[in-house]
């Protein structure tokens, strides 16, 4: 011992044993080595740390003690003692002060009850738990100190208090209460310090005469004990009745878990039972069963910490469950601890008398509720937690706050606070740094490995949605994948090597769980802010590097000008320079000379301004050829993405803008086929006037022409405006307000869905595009039907003007114009000629029954669809309802209506003539003749609509004939045979119109303008 530092701790803490008990080295060794537990322990006072508190305290027993002179002094000097800074532990010295001037010989009320010494345990990071505890001789142990010290108690993270809970941790046990410190009861008023260290250590190491107590030393407890009952310390009392002494120390044991020597566990009942051979009376026996509970409870949550500690599977937050667990089985090890430092100093004292200061079953009873309800929480917990890991787990706890209970929740609040740090940490890992370390798969962001990089955004990271905590909302958790996925997307896919902390400023993390505590308290607040903040700032970061670097609203609208037509001017030219191309069979296309078109169709166009990365990513696409195929039919344009942007224009966005530009341009072709039709009529309608016979077929030419033209144009109305103009506003106008990439992503599949809807290309609208499609084919039919007519009329105007130019040229020679037989040539090739005419009659009559009954039944579907601008289309296509008039039900409707007009004409006729008769005879001989010139002329107004109304019959009965409609070749014209067949039948002369039928119609009222039209437009001629 010479050879030590003499100014080691160790040297100084024996010398200060030596010192106290006056004795020597050798006899203080056991002493020595209490001293160094006492010291080393973690044991800590439980009061507030208060400087102010503590001088205030003094202050008021001096004033108790009227010594006011005394305390004026105090003030005074302790005012001094603040201004120097020579001490740093004010607070200890003043607390030593006030603990040395209380008289042992009065109870203290700093500490009322074993409950609140239990609630005051040690700090979280106590490591070890002395064994040897006296009993504080100042703990009253009465009920009406017990009551008064459960109310006035402060600890709140103890297993036997359920106080106010602070996430801090629990509060530590009081000093004065801890082993190897004098009890204030134990220390007289002049009695020296060596005495009351003897007193409060253990017997087995106190000399022989401290055995005993002194004389002066007042008693255990109160100074006026109990005698009502004498409690057997021992067995063998020759009764045969178990006493309540022993009864309590099996208890204890049974506190922790083990059987005891009475009370033992039982497997078949799964509980704690006293042995049935044991006499006891039955008030015991009862209250010792419930006391036993918590041996049950017990067990149940340490068999769960025992089996998942060392489950690395269970993941973090499984750990961080159970180590708030094991927090709280170490606090319930203490208040275990102190009961049995008492029990034990009872039988070292010899104490046989049951005092208020004793251990009962009574007692424990009482003192053991708060745990016991703290441990079935606990194993209620540990219940409803099984099999649950990560934030399942976090969730299972956090449903169990939800409790009316303030010290329940308060419990279950601490445990949340533990469970979910290994969850912020996560979480803040993702939002600032782009990190997802989840080994276990205990976060809710998920992450797929074998994701390739192009399709990072929308498969590699995904929400387990099982994992996400119940504190955390679901928009938050959408909001805490996109943070993340959006730093990710930055570094892999955009190259963008900016790092997280200058997009985002990262905040406070959760470094311990009083920081996740503190976020947990105020998830609406704080917390919120941190994700919105994060949230925010990444978004519009990688929407301005998408913008900047990558062109994307640029390829946005470069898509809706080629892809959608809406370069006008371009497409235009675009067509006109392909039509000698497209006109050829797709088989003999090459790719190489579109290309170039194409590229001269940019120049040549407001096309050329545009950027040239744009440019260069539009191309021509030759789509699977068909037999029978031209070029229109497989022809498109193509829009090359990669990189970044192909986040937003994925395969499938490519694919349905290959959908809508195959439709849109094979509708901008029937505009533009229909434009030569027009061109056709015009430039030949002046040259065919000397061709008297082809004047009905050019007009029904004419009319058909008209009833496409109006068709195409109101298809193109919708398809242009209602359809892409609307949906490209709204689409642009969500693209402007998009917080995040997912937004314009989304927009951008709305704006598809609703193209392909619309434009009748989904599923529901097949029947839609199919009789659309046959109206598209009908065009294209009729173009080559006019063609073949005009080319035909053509060669016959040229062989006339021939004829004739030699004719005049003989003549002007002085020769007969013609011989005979060249006049009969001519004759006959006339005649040959005309006999054409009623062949192409015929074939452009059942070429307009094909187009209107593929019209009716186009409107028919457009009146019963479900979109509400699809049947303003088909009021648009009808709009004076003269495919309604075609069919049966129309005809029907509109005789009776004319049969009404025709009987309300009849008798204002007969009403005139009857009051001319009357007023004079002049004016009615008169008027007699000029009704019947009136009536005359009526009749034949009344013929000539009657043979219109029997012409329509006609066509209704050729809508009947098998040979004309054909359910299975409704999109092309019929066989040879059945436009022979046909043209035979229209050729015959139409019913003779009888006076039967004239009774229908005898007073037919025009319809003026609008009449006019109405039959004009039809185009019937007999």
């Amino acid at each position: 011992m010479a050879t030590l530092d003499q100014k080691s701790p160790n040297v100084l803490l024996q010398s200060l044993c030596c010192r106290i008990t006056g004795k020597s080295e050798a006899e203080v060794a056991h002493q020595f080595q209490y001293a160094v537990r006492v010291i080393g322990s973690n044991y800590a006072p439980s009061i507030e740390r208060d400087e102010f508190l503590v001088s205030e305290k003094i202050k008021k027993e001096l004033l108790k003690q009227r010594r006011e002179a005394d305390a004026a002094l105090f003030s005074e000097l302790h005012r001094k003692l603040q201004t120097q800074g020579v001490l740093k532990h004010r607070w200890s010295v003043l607390y030593l002060l006030l603990s040395l001037s209380e008289d042992p010989r009065k109870p203290s009320s700093r500490v009322g009850n074993y409950g609140a010494l239990f609630a005051q345990a040690l700090q979280r990071d106590a490591h070890s738990t002395p064994f040897y505890c006296t009993r504080p001789q100042s703990l009253a142990l009465s009920y009406g100190e017990r009551s008064a010290g459960l109310s006035a108690s402060v600890g709140t993270s103890g297993i036997s208090s359920l106080g106010v809970y602070t996430l801090n941790g629990p509060t530590p046990t009081p000093q004065s209460l801890l082993a190897g410190q004098p009890p204030p009861s134990a220390a007289a008023g002049g009695q020296p310090l060596g005495s009351r260290l003897a007193w409060a250590l253990p017997v087995s190491s106190s000399p022989s005469s401290a055995l005993a107590p002194p004389a002066n030393r007042p008693l255990l407890g109160p100074p006026a004990p109990s005698t009502r009952v004498v409690r057997p310390r021992r067995d063998g009392d020759g009764t045969g009745e178990v006493s309540e002494a022993l009864l309590v120390r099996d208890i204890l044991y049974v506190f922790q878990g083990i059987d005891g020597k009475f009370i033992k566990m039982s497997a078949q009942d799964n509980c704690y039972k006293i042995d049935s051979k044991v006499v006891l009376c039955k008030s015991l026996r009862d209250t010792s069963s419930r006391l036993a509970e918590l041996g049950w409870l017990h067990n149940k949550v340490r068999k769960y910490t025992d089996a998942r500690s060392l489950d690395r599977a269970f993941g973090l937050v499984g750990q961080s469950f159970c180590s708030s667990l094991h927090q709280e089985l170490k606090e319930y090890y203490r208040l275990l601890s102190v009961l049995h430092s008492q029990l034990q100093v009872e039988d070292d004292q010899g104490v046989t008398v049951c005092t208020e200061s004793t251990l009962t079953l009574r007692r424990l009873l009482v003192w053991m509720y708060d745990p016991k309800v703290r441990l079935k929480t606990l194993a209620a917990l540990v219940d409803f937690c099984q099999g649950r890991k990560g934030g399942e787990l976090a969730s299972a706890v956090h449903a169990y706050g939800k409790t009316g209970d303030p010290q329940m929740r308060a419990l279950v609040q601490h445990i949340l606070s533990l469970v979910s740090h290994p969850i912020l940490n996560f979480l803040y890992r993702w939002i600032y740094d782009g990190e997802l370390e989840d080994t276990y798969h205990e976060f809710f962001v998920a992450s797929d490995p074998n994701v390739k990089t192009d399709r990072l955004w929308h498969d590699k990271y995904s929400l387990r949605k099982s994992m996400i905590p119940s504190f955390i909302t679901m928009d938050q958790a959408r909001k805490v994948l996109l943070i993340g996925k959006s730093i990710n997307f930055l570094h892999q896919v955009c190259h963008d090597r900016t790092p997280p902390g200058k997009i985002t400023s990262a905040s406070k993390s959760a470094d311990t769980p009083k920081d996740a505590a503190e976020l947990l308290s105020d998830l609406e607040g704080a917390f919120q802010e941190k994700i919105d903040a994060a949230y925010f700032d990444t978004s519009k970061y990688l929407l301005d590097v998408l913008n900047r670097n990558y062109l994307l609203l640029e390829h946005l609208q470069a898509m809706r000008r080629y892809l959608l037509l809406g370069q006008g001017d371009f497409i235009r030219h675009l067509m006109d320079l392909l039509k000698p191309e497209l006109a050829r069979p797709a088989t003999t296309l090459y790719q190489h000379n579109l290309t170039g078109i194409l590229e001269t169709a940019v120049r040549a166009t407001n096309a050329q301004y545009d950027n040239a990365e744009i440019l260069k990513r539009l191309d021509v696409r030759l789509l699977e050829v068909s037999p029978g195929d031209t070029g229109w039919d497989v022809f498109s344009l193509d829009y090359h993405v990669d990189g970044p942007i192909a986040t937003v224009f994925t395969r499938e966005c490519m694919g349905h803008y290959l959908r809508v530009f195959n439709f849109l341009w094979r509708a901008k072709r029937m505009e533009y086929t229909l434009t030569d039709i027009w061109k056709g009529q015009m430039c030949n309608a002046k040259l065919l006037k000397t061709m008297p016979e082809l004047s009905g077929v050019l007009h029904q030419c004419h009319i058909l022409a008209s009833e496409m033209v109006h068709f195409i144009h109101q298809m193109q109305y919708y398809i242009t405006f209602e359809v892409l103009e609307c949906s490209w506003d709204e689409l642009w106008n969500k693209v402007q307000q998009a917080q995040d990439l997912d937004h314009i992503i989304a927009a951008h599949d709305v704006f598809l869905d609703t193209i392909i809807s619309r434009c009748l290309l989904d599923n529901n609208s097949r029947s839609l595009l199919n009789q659309l499609r046959a109206i598209f084919d009908q065009i294209i039919e009729f173009q080559s039907a006019q063609d073949s007519l005009y080319r035909s009329a053509l060669e016959e105007l040229a062989l006339r003007l021939q004829y004739e130019e030699k004719k005049k040229q003989r003549e002007e020679e002085g020769q007969w114009g013609v011989t005979a037989e060249q006049e009969a040539e001519e004759k006959k090739r006339i005649q040959d000629f005309q006999e054409t005419i009623p062949k192409m009659r015929s074939q452009l009559r059942i070429l307009t029954h094909f187009y209107q009954s593929i019209v009716q039944q186009f409107l028919v579907l457009l009146m019963t669809s479900s979109d509400e601008s699809l049947r303003f289309l088909s009021f648009r296509l009808d709009f004076n309802e003269h495919y309604r008039s075609l069919t049966p039900q129309g005809q029907r409707a509109e005789a009776a209506s004319l049969t009404r007009r025709h009987e309300g004409a009849t008798n204002v006729k007969h009403l005139t003539r009857r009051q001319a008769s009357t007023t004079n005879p002049v004016v009615g001989a008169w008027s007699t003749t000029s009704q019947r010139e009136v009536v005359t002329s009526q009749k034949r107004d009344d013929q000539q609509a009657l043979k219109r109304f029997m012409s329509r019959r006609c066509h209704a009965l050729e809508e009947r004939s098998g040979a004309a409609l054909d359910n299975q070749h409704r999109r092309r014209l019929p066989s040879d045979e059945g436009k022979r067949k046909a043209a035979v039948r229209l050729s015959s002369p139409p019913p003779r119109v009888t006076q039967g039928h004239l009774t229908w119609h005898a007073l037919l009222m025009r319809r003026k303008q609008n009449l006019f039209f109405f039959f004009s437009l039809r185009g019937c001629q007999i």
